[in-house]
């Protein structure tokens, strides 16, 4: 566990109003991360993207820097326009994914 980890850990027990904020809004954030990862192994820009699922580019933008108010038939459009399948899942509070350290060390600065 690295020391942001830590820090989280040690902040979330002591906060719980932090602890609330922090997963919901680390959530949005990875929707926008995983969106902007498909688009671009797909090889497709934003435009590109738009132009398939009938939207601007602005919408794809927003998309992916903060996916809160995404519809769930927008995010079926793009999965689609991509080639993915769009999968919801409900866990149990506390369940931890496992893409969740991957991606925040990959986006961490080198």
């Amino acid at each position: 566990m690295d020391d942001l980890d830590k820090y989280i850990q040690k902040r979330k027990a002591r906060d719980p109003l932090f602890a609330e904020g922090y997963d919901s809004g680390y959530q949005e954030f990875l929707i926008g991360v995983l969106l902007k990862e498909a688009r671009e192994s797909a090889g497709v820009t934003q435009e590109e993207l738009a132009t398939a699922i009938h939207t601007k580019k602005s919408v794809i933008s927003r998309l992916e820097n903060q996916a809160s108010d995404a519809r769930v038939s927008t995010l079926r459009k793009v999965a689609q326009a991509l080639g993915k399948e769009l999968v919801i899942e409900l866990r149990q509070p506390g369940s931890k994914s496992k893409r969740r350290k991957a991606t925040r060390k990959r986006m961490a600065p080198a």
